[in-house]
């Protein structure tokens, strides 16, 4: 193969899995092409024309669901029973929307001086959608099921070590039956996204990935104005009161720092405990680490598997060791580690200065972040120093408490007594650096169509 393939390696063997080439600038051209064209006819079919595709589109991933969990794990490493999880919540989210779009869109009555006033959506056109590697079927399909069943088409540019995952996603829609050129699979890399987005074909970008990804994505569609929604990273502060049930909460707390092995833009990564339980909880978190079984990801016996790549790890290994040198003390959990893949020692890291990674920036992987707080306001206020803004915790039974963190925590969600999960019913979104705009429920669906106000005099 040629030198501008594209490799696949399994990140807990460093073996080889597959080779891809890229495609070619007439190929993205054709693409598009095939996109815009195919909306000219999408946009005028029924919601019930929609919702059978997409139902269809669901019984697709449930009939292929082993097959896609284990090239997905293969791919970057998460265990196998999440990665068969994560397919199933993509036939959720179709189901939710084939369900449920067209009375999300159905037209919405207005006040008016003259004889009737509503608005009405209305598709926009083609939508390009760049998405990571951390969660390969989730991500997609909560953009593509609402974009889709608004009567828009998608354009799909994925993280280039999960390709395969990618084309099983187009493949999906495919054999659903969907039109050509109604959802397609660009393997292309990132130089190529400022192109497509200024093509006059495409109406609108969305983007979940990191802050400079997305800062390079709004800034190419606002010189196009064209609309955008960009999730981005997080650092979601996860508080516990002394009225919490404590062994719920360490058993959330342990859950939501490694699921995924630990690489989720809304893991729990940022931990205030208030000073009256610190002891407790200190002592069970550690425990539940110790307990962790860290290895092979296609055992169903694994909690956590190796890192995605050698890169993130290296990158994680960093910013652990420079959070130690500033003064955070550590507790490694002690798991022996293979000597081939990208695996990482789940550790607890207590204490960390302001200034330093732990308490600054986002760590992608199996590494918590503790600290002891004397009062619930001394823990928002350390909560909020944060630059993200994407979900948030709090684990207490005091109804003022729960006011007080909804009320105060800048974040787009807080969570109560569970942890943050996103889910087809609620909006899912941040502020701050985790990015603008809300995906999932109605906001999802409404985030690229056109709501034209119609007034009758």
């Amino acid at each position: 193969m040629s030198d501008q393939t594209v490799k696949s390696v399994n990140p807990a063997t460093e073996v080889l899995i597959e080779e891809f080439s890229p495609f070619t600038e007439p190929m993205i051209d054709s693409a598009i092409a095939k996109s815009d064209d195919c909306f000219k006819e999408w946009r005028k079919t029924s919601f019930e024309h929609r919702a059978e595709l997409m139902n269809k589109a669901a019984d697709v991933l449930d009939q292929n669901a082993e097959r896609y969990a284990r090239q997905m794990t293969a791919e970057m490493g998460k265990p196998l029973a999440q990665a068969r999880a994560e397919v199933e919540k993509c036939g959720w989210v179709c189901r939710h929307y084939a369900q449920h779009a067209e009375e999300y869109l159905s037209d919405e009555p207005m006040e008016s001086g003259g004889q009737k006033a509503y608005v009405r959506h209305l598709p926009l056109g083609p939508v390009l959608a760049v998405m990571p590697w951390n969660f390969p079927f989730w991500q997609v399909f909560r953009f593509a099921a609402p974009t889709l069943m608004a009567g828009n088409t998608g354009l799909l540019k994925h993280a280039s070590n999960v390709w395969r995952s990618a084309l099983n996603i187009e493949e999906v829609f495919h054999e659903a039956g969907f039109p050509e050129g109604c959802f397609q699979t660009l393997l292309i890399g990132s130089s190529a996204v400022e192109g497509i987005i200024e093509d006059s074909r495409v109406k609108a970008v969305t983007l979940t990935g990191s802050g400079p990804a997305g800062q390079s994505v709004a800034a190419t569609a606002g010189k196009q104005l064209k609309p955008s929604l960009l999730e981005l990273g997080g650092s979601d502060a996860f508080i516990v009161m002394p009225s919490a049930d404590i062994e719920t909460a360490l058993d959330t707390a342990v859950k939501a720092r490694t699921q995924n092995n630990g690489q989720s833009c809304i893991a729990a990564k940022r931990f205030f405990v208030h000073a009256d339980i610190f002891d407790a909880f200190k002592e069970g978190f550690e425990a539940r680490f110790e307990a962790l079984t860290v290895g092979a990801p296609m055992s169903d016996e694994t909690d956590i598997g190796p890192l995605a790549t050698g890169q993130i790890r290296d990158e994680l290994a960093e910013q652990v060791e420079k959070s130690k040198r500033a003064g955070a003390k550590a507790f490694h959990a002690g798991a022996g580690l293979p000597e081939k893949g990208y695996w990482f020692d789940p550790a607890i890291l207590y204490d960390a200065p302001d200034g330093s990674p732990s308490a600054e920036e986002e760590m992608f992987g199996p590494v918590a972040n503790v600290w002891k707080v004397d009062s619930l306001e001394d823990a928002i206020a350390r909560a909020n120093r944060s630059i993200y803004g994407l979900g948030s915790v709090i684990f207490t039974q005091d109804e003022d408490e729960m006011d007080m963190a909804i009320d105060h925590l800048e974040a787009g969600a807080t969570f109560i007594n569970t942890m943050t999960a996103s889910d087809p019913r609620l909006p899912f979104g941040g502020i701050k650096q985790s990015g603008y705009g809300r995906e999932l429920s109605a906001d999802g669906i409404k985030a690229f169509v056109n709501r034209k106000t119609v007034y009758l005099a």
